[in-house]
């Protein structure tokens, strides 16, 4: 009965550590965040512009944003705050969705942007001639885990 205590108690770790390794590392290993001037600059050509609320369907705890973006013919903008995580990217979506399941009957349809690699503000180049009028929201999506995160109607 000890053995399988022990045994039990040392796996409780290993996961309890494994997941602390999933959430922390993306904050650790992220690069410095844009401050809020430069977010500021790079919205100033601003087209458009969005909210993340963290009251979505789909998003929860752990999988949430929250402030105000700017689209721009160059970038998308965004002051505040996102959930940590591994392998975020940026996607322009045809119409406005909250879940995952909403998502991936869009995804195909979608327009992935870029990498999000800072979870307090960040700024995501356009790609050259992005034809904004082409989608209404903007939405963050977690490719490691197949994750909404979080999204806002632009227009």
């Amino acid at each position: 009965m000890k053995i399988v205590l022990l045994a039990l108690s040392h796996l409780v770790v290993l996961v309890v550590g494994f997941g602390l390794g999933i959430y922390l590392l993306p904050i650790l290993s992220a690069p410095p965040a844009p401050t809020a001037a430069e977010v500021q600059q790079a919205a100033q050509a601003r087209m458009f512009g969005a909210t993340f609320r963290r009251e979505l369907k789909g998003s929860d705890a752990f999988h949430w944003g929250e402030g105000k973006l700017t689209l721009s013919p160059a970038a998308v903008a965004f002051e505040g705050r996102l959930a940590p995580g591994p392998a975020y990217k940026l996607y322009l979506v045809p119409r406005f969705v909250e879940t995952e399941d909403e998502f991936r009957q869009l995804k195909a349809q979608s327009l992935a942007v870029g990498d999000i690699r800072t979870f307090d503000n960040f700024i995501v180049p356009l790609p050259a001639g992005t034809p904004l009028e082409k989608y209404d929201t903007v939405l963050v999506w977690c490719e490691s885990f197949s994750r909404f995160i979080t999204a806002a109607k632009y227009r």
